[in-house]
């Protein structure tokens, strides 16, 4: 049943926009140039039991030398839920816009891959670490989200393994390992899945989901399960009323 409710989606995003508000002065030890950064097409289908996700980038690279091939940037997926959820989201600095959280979290980063569930109390779970290949300028994430047509919050920030989490936060010093922001604070990723004229994210600090913004997979279970509950009712009714009449 999912499987057929579900659909592919792809979604593509601006060339040229990864830094930030505009003034992020990227790292040059080592070297990590914007194209390496940029995010360019986002795509989600199903696939066997969870879901397959397909991060394009202007160019995929690895300046860490990681065994996987991947270590320029960090990349969040947040997937929507259907009833409330989380709404920061993660360590971005950056928080939902509009109703509604994220009920999973993919990480991908030099190190290795994430999944974290969340729960409509919040409570956080982590879950199998999704299965991660390089396709030419693209990572090909296999994950276990259940089959959907979801909204998302893409987003991409600097890898470094000098770090806990494995993110280079940005900040006002300049230097050839840092990550320079015009101002303290500024969000975390220097690329996030948005219309160029969505600002938004590096001004005050929210994101808009893309793609479904409502997870029709869940609300349509949800119907079918109240038109099932309300047959089962009327039949109820149908029999008492045949015994009555007896």
């Amino acid at each position: 049943m999912l499987a057929l409710l579900a659909s592919t989606i792809t979604l593509t995003d601006p060339a040229g926009d990864a830094r930030g508000d505009g003034g992020y002065v990227l790292p040059t030890r080592p070297a990590i140039s914007a194209e390496m950064l940029d995010l360019r097409a986002f795509s989600a289908q199903p696939q066997g039991e969870g879901m397959r996700f397909t991060v394009s980038f202007s160019q995929l690279g690895n300046p860490w030398n990681a065994p996987s091939g991947y270590s320029a940037g960090v990349t969040d997926i947040f997937v929507k839920g259907a009833l409330g959820g989380q709404q920061v989201l993660g360590e971005t600095g950056l928080r939902v816009r509009g109703q509604g959280g994220w009920a999973y979290h993919l990480r991908v980063t030099g190190g290795g891959a994430t999944l974290v569930q969340a729960d409509s109390q919040g409570t956080l779970t982590t879950l199998a670490a999704p299965g991660v290949q390089v396709s030419g300028t693209s990572l090909v994430i296999d994950a276990a989200v259940p089959g959907g047509t979801y909204g998302y919050w893409v987003t991409n920030s600097v890898y470094t393994p000098l770090s806990p989490g494995g993110v280079l936060k940005p900040g006002t010093a300049a230097g050839p390992t840092l990550l320079q922001a015009g101002r303290a604070g500024a969000p975390t990723p220097v690329d996030v899945l948005a219309p160029s004229s969505d600002t938004l994210a590096f001004t005050s600090g929210t994101l808009a989901p893309v793609g479904e913004t409502r997870d029709w997979v869940s609300l349509t279970l949800m119907a079918l399960g109240a038109a099932g509950l309300l047959l089962t009712v009327v039949a109820t009714v149908m029999v008492w009323r045949r015994l009555a009449g007896r």
